[in-house]
């Protein structure tokens, strides 16, 4: 049962995906359009879950686990403070933010690996997403 509820939602998702990119252009691989990774990805999205939904028909029926619910609450907190953070605050601070609360919803993270990873996962992506790929946000406040 939840392989067939992830593979609808995948599906579901994808739809989503590329209803709302349905005024955009496709174009074609070697001129791409606006609406052509997007759409793409979106197929794809869908074909995973059809893939997924497939292999749930084919299993025994599963019934599900009891939910926890904290981990969810913390990477929605996580994410969506980095969304909030980075324009503000850099791109720095609001990885540092989705890294540090992000891991705490594993209660087996080590704050010693937390720290070190944050530290270098911070780094590499400020060199390759705003200086490599250019993305328009600030490194840090000031």
């Amino acid at each position: 049962m939840p392989d067939i509820l992830a593979g609808g939602l995948l599906i579901a998702l994808g739809a989503l995906g590329l209803w709302a990119g349905r005024d955009l252009t496709f174009g074609s691989p070697a001129m791409m359009g606006a609406g052509f990774l997007p759409n793409s990805l979106c197929v794809i999205m869908m074909a995973i879950g059809s893939f997924v939904l497939v292999k749930g028909l084919s299993k025994p029926r599963q019934d599900f686990e009891t939910v926890n619910v904290r981990p969810l609450a913390i990477l929605v907190l996580a994410i969506s403070g980095f969304a909030f953070a980075a324009e503000s605050f850099g791109f720095i601070v609001a990885s540092v933010w989705l890294l540090v609360i992000g891991s705490l919803a594993d209660s087996e993270s080590r704050w010693r690996e937390v720290l070190i990873l944050t530290a270098v996962l911070a780094s590499f992506g400020a060199l390759l997403f705003v200086y490599g790929l250019g993305v328009q946000m600030p490194i840090l406040p000031f």
